[in-house]
């Protein structure tokens, strides 16, 4: 639990936004946010950005857990349920790696286990520790 907490204190945007890492390990990373007013839109739900940036967080954790650094060079989400209040978890899964790139999905789901949006983000990684083969 202590790397998922340090990495959460590391990431100073996420921490601003009331967000962090619950858990963390090889190829995964689950993130939460209780929502609070600040993180809604004009229409009263949760902002695309707020969504996406829970997403990327786990992204970044899950992606960066072993000996190698990895950053994003491509992401998209979809967005399938708006979400208003309660707590959301973003989990991050590696799909794939190869010896420069690693492919990810997160799921953001609700307190119900509703789909609120799906993340697809590709990593460069910049040192290579650890080669899927």
């Amino acid at each position: 639990m202590s790397k998922a907490r340090d990495f959460s204190l590391r990431d100073k945007f996420a921490t601003y936004n009331s967000m962090e890492v619950v858990e963390v390990a090889q190829g995964f990373a689950r993130a939460r946010l209780d929502v609070k007013p600040q993180h809604h839109n004009g229409l009263g739900t949760v902002h695309g950005g707020v969504l996406f940036t829970l997403a990327d967080l786990a992204f970044a954790a899950a992606s960066n857990f072993g000996e190698d650094t990895v950053v994003g060079i491509n992401a998209s989400m979809s967005f399938f349920k708006a979400a208003s209040q309660g707590v959301l978890l973003a989990e991050a899964r590696e799909v794939t790696r190869s010896a420069k790139l690693v492919a990810y999905e997160a799921k953001v789901t609700n307190d119900s286990g509703d789909i609120i949006a799906v993340f697809q983000g590709t990593g460069y990684i910049k040192s290579n520790s650890r080669v899927q083969k």
